[in-house]
């Protein structure tokens, strides 16, 4: 009985029906097995196929010849009007400018400091940070990841000499001053809700005496080339995308925080009633930029790797403690899922640690999330990236794996942005 059980047993499990196959479609004794038909190719690929490696390199080489754009400089605000006419050339709707005013707090900047040392600053119209590490400092703020493991020092340079380089120590030299602020931003107006929208973002002023071309010059070539390519005449988005390059990150995050102050209240109110026109689309969702070029791995016996890591990925981050964790954790998998299916060469990882980043004053508000080469509180604070605020942040430092892992980043961002907007091709 057992050995007919068992008979009728294998035919059960082994017949055409349970393998998927009718007699009619198995395949022939030896012949190969049928093959699964492709997928057709996604219709917005076409458009991700216009950022390119050359380009984007091009738009960082563009940003480090102002060095390292410390803001209250004469430098920062010719960056700034480059960035500007580059994004007028893309055509950006509406290029324009917020203004605040930076101010060093008293008992900073003074006698004894260096003239290029960035201060504690509080921004008029903004709010202080108000977490340990809420300005780019040595600690991670609430929900933030602890660092662990090997730890490597970690600190700005402020040591003119200690740039090598003659011609980029003198294009350096001018001390930043407290006063006026501007930075800008530009619009892609949504054809069927102008009145909502996403924020990507980045900062563009550096410090350290370098270029800035990593922290945060790729993230600000990443912002303008998915800006470039997303106000191709051809591309139309059913909500409005802003691009925004912030000021003042590396002091306090005091440009994003301007940013929020002035404008949140204006979200979705029409300029004048019945214009359908809108200064603020009602925010829904912030992707910040910040150090994307530099995934070596962890330093071992102090030492980082010279190499770009072939297990290196896109950091993407949101903050657990925030009161939008649950639409942020949501926007950060928006990315992961973008990044599968149109970035080329590394992954993504989606993390909740976000920290020391210009999408901290956006993340009580709307959803928010962070894309970094490093896990910011647990990585890049424990010396993962040796060019961190230094003289060695130039160009000619990184390598074509770096640069590329920025790409990846871009596509990853262009990506979800298209899909998040409803953005199709028009002939």
């Amino acid at each position: 009985m057992r050995s007919g059980y068992l008979a009728a047993f294998l035919v059960f499990c082994l017949s055409p029906a349970i393998l998927g196959q009718t007699p009619e479609t198995s395949s022939a004794p030896g012949a190969p097995p049928a093959s699964t038909p492709a997928p057709p190719p996604d219709p917005l690929q076409p458009v991700i196929d216009r950022l390119s490696l050359e380009r984007y390199k091009s738009t960082i080489r563009g940003l480090t010849q102002f060095g390292d754009r410390r803001q209250g400089t004469d430098r920062n605000r010719a960056a700034l009007d480059w960035i500007e006419q580059q994004l007028k050339s893309y055509g950006c709707a509406n290029v324009e400018r917020i203004s605040y005013t930076y101010t060093t707090p008293p008992g900073r900047g003074g006698r004894g400091a260096s003239p290029n040392a960035e201060a504690d600053a509080t921004a008029t119209g903004s709010t202080p940070a108000a977490t340990a590490g809420g300005r780019g400092g040595r600690g991670p703020a609430r929900g933030g990841a602890r660092p662990r493991g090997e730890r490597v020092k970690t600190g700005v340079n402020n040591d003119a000499n200690a740039q090598t380089d003659e011609k980029l120590r003198a294009l350096n030299s001018q001390p930043s001053a407290a006063g006026p602020r501007q930075e800008v931003y530009c619009t892609k107006v949504g054809t069927t809700h102008p009145e909502e929208g996403y924020i990507v973002a980045a900062h563009m002023d550096g410090i350290g005496w370098g270029e800035a071309a990593n922290d945060d010059g790729s993230g600000t070539a990443l912002v303008m080339e998915v800006a470039r390519v997303l106000n191709s005449p051809d591309v139309q988005t059913e909500r409005s995308v802003r691009f925004a390059l912030w000021n003042n990150e590396e002091t306090g995050l005091n440009g994003s925080r301007a940013y929020v102050d002035q404008r949140k209240d204006l979200q979705g109110k029409e300029d004048t009633p019945g214009s359908g026109k809108y200064s603020e689309p009602r925010w829904l969702g912030l992707i910040q930029h910040d150090m994307l070029l530099f995934d070596h791995g962890m330093p071992h016996d102090g030492v980082v790797s010279k190499e770009q890591r072939a297990e290196a990925d896109v950091n993407i981050e949101f903050q657990s403690a925030s009161k939008q964790a649950a639409q942020s954790a949501a926007l950060g998998w928006t990315l992961v899922a973008a990044n599968e299916k149109f970035a080329t060469d590394y992954p993504a990882a989606l993390g909740n640690h976000m920290t020391n980043t210009d999408s901290t004053p956006f993340q009580d508000l709307v959803a928010s999330v962070s894309v970094r080469e490093n896990e910011r509180g647990g990585q890049i604070g424990s010396g993962w990236d040796p060019h961190w605020h230094q003289p060695t942040d130039v160009y000619a430092t990184f390598s074509d794996k770096d640069f590329r892992l920025g790409l990846n980043a871009a596509q990853t961002t262009l990506g979800a942005v298209l899909q998040l907007t409803g953005a199709r091709l028009v002939k």
